[in-house]
């Protein structure tokens, strides 16, 4: 199955259902179809988009926001490129990724869809900055293994008034 999706609002938008891909350059924007659940889908919006049927390449340049529900995982660059045949997305021109929480920032990054993996690529002499949002499994539990509520201040014994 492979949806495309084209519509100018602000730009381009396309949408790329991530099941079994069929031949690229079939489908026109008028027998596109639904995904058969609306997360599956990536979509990709910018200033400029192009397909190439016989690649099977997606290149989305300028502002350019990534959305995939089903992995909560959305972000911008500059461009973005989606190798249909190898489910590959490659943004590239400062990148910004957020996946429940978690950050990542870096001149390329290139995420593997089937895998869930990202690798992130800095620019020369620079570094990939990171935010994970960490548990605290050291915490103080109930017995039903709930994070224990914070202790209460301590009150200072009432004055003696003699």
């Amino acid at each position: 199955m492979f949806n495309l999706l084209l519509s100018l609002n602000r730009g381009f938008r396309v949408t790329i259902a991530c099941g079994i891909l069929g031949a690229f350059g079939l489908f026109t924007v008028a027998e596109a179809q639904t995904p058969t659940k609306p997360g599956d889908a990536l979509t990709v919006r910018s200033d400029i988009q192009e397909a190439n049927s016989k690649t099977g390449v997606i290149t989305a340049r300028g502002n350019v926001q990534v959305y995939y529900p089903a992995r909560k995982m959305q972000a911008t660059s500059a461009q973005a490129q989606y190798f249909s045949k190898e489910r590959r997305l490659v943004l590239t021109g400062n990148v910004y990724v957020l996946q429940e929480g978690n950050s990542m920032r870096s001149e390329t990054v290139t995420y593997l869809v089937d895998e869930g993996r990202f690798i992130a690529t800095p620019q020369t002499n620079q570094q990939v900055e990171s935010i994970y949002i960490m548990k605290d499994n050291n915490q103080a539990r109930t017995p039903d293994n709930t994070p224990a509520p914070p202790a209460a201040p301590a009150i200072p014994p009432a004055p003696t008034i003699r």
